[in-house]
Parts: structure tokens; C-alpha cells; sequence
């Protein structure tokens, strides 16, 4: 399989040398979901972080009804994962499901432990992702307390281009915390203020 695209992420954060690209290389693991399969299940410990090389997931809560909200879509480059389970060993919040066929790369817990150690720059690394996702995640609810659904959509459009032919509208909608008859709606007043 070709790690390319990883290692190019990854320079963008730290440098490695080639003995260290090779190592870690070395511990990755390559995985293909199928359409609708899920990376990790509510009540389950989320095992791997992922990092996505082609496809598209949602990470959701299902509340006791059954209704989901979802909180994120990860696309390719993009990582996918129960973040606080993977980090804490303890039981996932959120489910992790493939929008489409996905690749991933996969890093158990225990091994990536071991190559903080082997490699300690990948803690940077790591340490600057989990910070960019903490503070995308801190951005979310204040723009949910703050904004109405339209300046949402607008922000949504931003964060995630051309996601709209990946992703069903009502997904959309769930992650705007609207219905999708009022995504409709706030649609074409964007499409109509253009």
C-alpha cells in the first residue's frame, strides 16, 4: 500500500529522517472499511487512531431513541477516531461509521505509545493534531451558541468543500442541529444571495 500522502502529512508538522519514516512505516497498519461498517462502536474502546487515505466517516452520539448527532466528518488527511477513548482506554461516546469505502492507516494505542518513545518528535506531532482538534471543538459550540444555522451552514461550507455530494443532506442537517427541510431552505437563500 502507498503511505505517500501520510508522510507528506506528516512533514508538514515534523521532519523525519529516513531511518524514522521507515520504522514508522513499519508499525502502520493499512485497513478498508466497506460502506457502512463502523471503526469503533459506542460502549466500545476505540483501539486505533485513523488517518484517512480515501473515503469519508461520521462520528455520531445515538441517544436512547436512536437519534444521531453527528459531530464530525473526516475526509481524506483528515483523522477519524473516538478521540477521548482512544486516549483514555475507556469506553467510546461516539460511533464511527464509513460514509463510503474508506482506507485507512491505523495506530494502536500500545504502538503508538512505543513510538513516542522510539521516535519522541511524534509526540509533537500528535500533540499539534489533538490541539487542533481541541480547539476546532471549542470553535463548534461557541458558533452553536452563537449563530444562527445559516452563518453555520456558511462556516460548514468552508470546513468541508464539495462535502455536499458526499454526504446525504440530512447528515448535514444533523450536524447543523436543524432539520433538513430548514437546510433546504437556508440552501437556496445562499444559492439566492450569490
Amino acid at each position: 500500500m502507498d503511505n505517500t500522502a501520510f508522510l507528506n502529512y506528516i512533514s508538514s508538522y515534523i521532519q523525519l529522517t529516513s531511518e524514522e519514516q521507515s520504522l514508522l512505516c513499519s508499525r502502520l497498519k493499512f485497513r478498508n472499511y466497506l460502506k457502512n461498517q463502523y471503526i469503533v462502536q459506542q460502549g466500545d474502546v476505540c483501539r486505533s487512531a485513523n488517518f484517512i487515505i480515501s473515503g469519508c466517516t461520521k462520528t455520531f452520539y445515538a441517544n436512547n431513541e436512536g437519534q444521531e448527532h453527528i459531530v464530525m466528518f473526516s475526509i481524506e488527511n483528515w483523522w477519524s477516531s473516538d478521540l477521548g477513548s482512544f486516549i483514555t482506554q475507556t469506553p467510546a461516546d461516539f460511533n464511527v461509521q464509513c460514509l463510503e469505502n474508506t482506507q485507512l492507516i491505523q495506530f494502536t494505542y500500545d504502538n503508538l505509545e512505543a513510538l513516542y518513545i522510539e521516535i519522541p518528535k511524534l509526540e509533537r506531532l500528535f500533540r499539534k493534531i489533538i490541539e487542533r482538534a481541541f480547539v476546532a471543538s471549542q470553535k463548534r459550540i461557541v458558533r452553536n451558541f452563537t449563530l444562527d444555522a445559516k452563518a453555520r451552514y456558511k462556516i460548514f461550507k468552508t470546513t468541508y468543500p464539495k462535502i455536499d455530494q458526499r454526504v446525504p443532506q440530512y447528515m448535514i442537517a444533523s450536524y447543523l442541529g436543524i432539520t433538513k427541510e430548514f437546510l433546504s431552505k437556508i440552501k437556496s437563500q445562499v444559492i439566492n444571495a450569490s
